[in-house]
């Protein structure tokens, strides 16, 4: 038998599975019916372990594990046909219409110049500024309703992410109102008069710190970490002692400081996102990032299924991250950013879809980058 005649028989094999796909899928949409009929969930765990465990006992020892990875992949992909056909029992996100441009006030990190300013500023004109000395206060301020919305790091394009950050988001019950993305440029500033020869040590936060590493390595400065980069320029203006600070241009210059090495940087190209965040669910016009929050199970092929949801669905997935939950051993969080509205249905299908099968699930907000 030749090549040809095999991708022959291989041809043949394929079109039979896609008819008997079809033929599952039709099947799948009527249960789905009948479960909505009679009041029945979607995920019923126990039928799948009975298919599964009959699937692996059908075959050789050598595709047990792939035909299990294919009839998970086939039960996801009737599920979401099947959530599709309950999305009209679902409703949708209850929120508040958000304009950028009647934002009250914002809770910012730092000072005067700072990144987190700049951010704000991308975001809204005309907010109202009000500052905080850490991202814990900044939190705080927006549930207590001290401010409207908040705005904090939370990745920076050479650094990873603002560990900070994620970590105050497991911690607060808060959403996603917006989002931006500043250039960043830092400079390396002293009070007037200090030269590099006499800097005693070099404070800022710590992203800006690795994100500078090979200029501090190059010159074989100290580091100490600052709670903010703004902050830290404040801090060296108003001490005795000859140190320095890692910060933006604008806050050297707002500081009156001296700025002695402009674009230290390890890369031209440094972009830190900045999120927006709010006590209540807000939704601006033209949202098109949706985030959330997850836990997975410890199961095999448990974030491989998570993402063939999103396939089956058309989403586009932008950013999947994980962070340990600090009362759990080797347990995480993981957070996803995603391409979508909550006005389409596939959107709100697969909402509802996490949102009953896994035992922790939130949404985070949908949003637009500015």
């Amino acid at each position: 038998m030749d090549l040809n005649q095999l991708r022959d028989d291989i041809n043949t094999i394929d079109e039979e599975i896609l008819r008997l796909f079809e033929k599952r899928m039709g099947i799948a949409r009527e249960v789905a019916l009948y479960k909505i009929k009679n009041g029945l969930d979607v995920f019923q765990s126990a039928r799948e372990k009975e298919i599964i465990s009959k699937v692996r006992g059908m075959v050789p020892d050598n595709l047990k594990n792939g035909a299990e990875i294919l009839f998970n992949t086939i039960m996801d992909i009737s599920k979401s046909r099947q959530y599709q056909e309950f999305f009209p029992a679902t409703g949708e996100i209850k929120h508040k219409e958000l304009d950028y441009n009647t934002i009250g006030k914002i809770a910012c990190p730092g000072t005067y110049g700072s990144y987190s300013q700049i951010a704000c500023g991308q975001i809204s004109q005309n907010a109202e500024i009000k500052f905080y000395n850490t991202f814990d206060e900044v939190f705080d301020a927006v549930i207590k309703g001290e401010c409207d919305f908040g705005i904090l790091p939370i990745q920076n394009s050479t650094a990873g992410s603002v560990t900070q950050t994620y970590e105050l988001m497991k911690r607060y019950n808060f959403f996603i109102a917006g989002g931006t993305r500043v250039k960043v440029d830092h400079c390396l500033a002293v009070r007037k008069g200090v030269g590099l020869d006499e800097v005693k040590a070099v404070l800022s936060h710590e992203q800006g710190l690795m994100q500078c590493s090979e200029f501090l390595k190059q010159y074989g400065l100290a580091t100490e970490e600052y709670v903010n980069t703004a902050l830290a320029a404040e801090f060296v203006k108003n001490s005795p002692e000859p140190y320095a600070a890692i910060c933006s241009e604008e806050c050297a210059k707002e500081l009156g400081l001296d700025i002695i090495c402009k674009k230290i940087g390890n890369s031209a190209e440094n972009y830190t996102r900045f999120i927006l965040i709010s006590k209540d669910i807000f939704i601006a016009e033209g949202a098109d990032i949706i985030s959330v929050s997850l836990s997975l199970p410890h199961s095999r092929s448990a974030l491989y299924r998570l993402l063939t949801k999103f396939s089956v669905s058309g989403l586009n997935l932008l950013r999947l991250e994980n962070k340990p939950i600090a009362s759990k051993d080797f347990d995480v969080v993981f957070y996803l950013d995603f391409e979508g509205s909550v006005k389409s249905k596939d959107v709100m299908s697969l909402l509802t879809e996490l949102s009953n099968e896994l035992a922790y699930f939130k949404f985070l907000g949908n949003f637009k980058e500015l």
